[in-house]
Formats: structure tokens, sequence, C-alpha cells
């Protein structure tokens, strides 16, 4: 059911059945709210997808899942855990792969930094690295620095450097932005892939109104100053997804308009 963009209302946070779960939080930062009064729950396995016009507070909210801030007021919980720093089974993707990744180290040795931090023992990396690579594309690709790669290669490696933390959870911050559609759309399919063989708990913050309703099983809809949900949309589209037959539904159209209705709405 959505939620009205002129009478935003709050979802339920349920601590209890969700794995990533905001309690009436509030950021302020500079003397001003930034997310305000945010509750959210987050099941395990779900693929949560979060738009809203710029400046809404997409990324501050991605920040407070990973612990990268500290709510003013409110709680975040992990696995009914609050959320007092980052935590190993938390993996980042950023938008800015080239900035993410080491440029003194090969592909193979970026996935190994993973490896490296979690304690996983050198004669055991190699074998762990390989499958890694090939799983997100870049089999052959090992000894290439990421100077040497596109910019989709590079962020399928980013990719592959947060699977190596065998997440529970993975936080998105716009990975495609960056890339050109067929890229975007090839790199789109190898995540769903990948997260429906892992079961991982994904929150994907994005612009693109379309790559949300492709992507996810709930879209939900930030309003600005201060940041706060004003539309939740669940995505009933059969899995898997196709990138033309899925577009093509009617209730993709549907959803895609719906959602189009309340940014254009919001930034009024």
């Amino acid at each position: 059911m959505a939620l009205s963009a002129v009478a935003p209302k709050q979802a339920a946070a349920r601590p209890q059945s969700a794995q990533i779960a905001f309690s009436n939080v509030t950021l302020i930062l500079g003397g001003k709210p930034i997310v305000e009064d945010l509750s959210l729950a987050v099941k395990p396995g779900e693929f949560l997808c979060v738009v809203g016009a710029s400046g809404c507070g997409k990324t501050t909210a991605l920040r407070l899942a990973a612990a990268l801030y500290q709510p003013t007021s409110g709680l975040v919980q992990f696995d009914g855990q609050a959320m007092t720093a980052p935590r190993r089974d938390i993996a980042i993707v950023f938008q800015d792969y080239g900035k993410a990744l080491l440029p003194w180290r090969t592909a193979a040795g970026n996935v190994s930094l993973a490896l490296e931090a979690t304690g996983i023992p050198a004669a055991q990396r190699a074998g762990r690295i390989d499958a890694l690579l090939k799983k997100v594309g870049l089999p052959n690709h090992a000894g290439k620095y990421p100077a040497e790669m596109s910019g989709g290669m590079q962020q399928r490696l980013q990719i592959a450097r947060c699977l190596a933390q065998d997440p529970k959870a993975l936080l998105m911050d716009e990975p495609f932005g960056a890339l050109d559609a067929m890229t975007r759309q090839g790199l789109q399919d190898e995540v769903l892939s990948l997260v429906a063989a892992s079961s991982t708990t994904v929150i994907f913050v994005t612009h693109d109104l379309e790559e949300a309703i492709y992507l996810g099983d709930r879209v939900i809809g930030l309003l600005p100053n201060p940041g706060r949900i004003g539309i939740e949309l669940p995505i009933d589209l059969p899995r898997p997804r196709d990138q033309l037959t899925t577009r093509e539904n009617p209730e993709f159209l549907r959803l895609r308009r719906e959602l189009f209705d309340f940014i254009k709405a919001s930034e009024a």
C-alpha cells in the first residue's frame, strides 16, 4: 500500500523480525535535521530500494545503517543489537568505485584486502579470490590494476571485495550511477543473481526510479528537509526479473508513474 506523498506516514518498525531496524531515528548535523523520526524495518534477505530528490537524506540513512553516523536520537539496530560501530558482516558498495579501490593493488590484491581483514590465512586466499572474481565476471583479470580496468569492471571488483566479507547485509549507494546504460543493466542482473544465491539483505540507494522498481522487493521514497518516509511501495513483480519483459509489465509502469508523481510533488 502506498503512503500519501501529501501526508507522509512513517513505516512501523518491527525490530523483533527485522535484520535492520530504524526506530524514531533523527540525525542533526550542523544544527540542521538531516533525517527526522525515521522508522523502518528491513527483513532478512529483503532487497529494499530507497529513492528521493537530491538532498533528502538517502545516503545519510545508508550511513546510519552502517553506523558511520550515530543518531542524535532514536535507535538503529542490526539483528536486534544497537549499531554503535561498523560491523564486518555489513559491507558498503560506494558510487565512487575509483576512490574505493586501492590503485597500488591488483584486482586480486583488492579482494585479498577483505580476506586479510577477516583473518583468512594466506594459503586459503587464492582459491577464494579466484572464485569471487569469477562470480562477478572477472575471471581473467586478477593481475590487472584498477587503472587498467573499465568503470564497470572496477565496480564489479568493488562488489567482489564486499562479497569477500561474506556479509549478512550489503549497503549500496548509487553504485551504478556513473556507468553507461548497458553496463548498468548487466550489473543490475549480476547483483540480483548474487543476492538470490546468498540471501543477503540489501539496502540500495538510487536516483533511478526504474532501477529501484526492477531490483527491489520494496521501494521507499524520502521527502526532503528533513528526510522522512513519504511513500512505501511493495514490488510484486515476478522473479527472476528480465530487462525487457519486466519493464514492459503494466504493474511496472504503474509503479513508475506513482514514484514519478511522488518525486515531482516532493520537489515542488
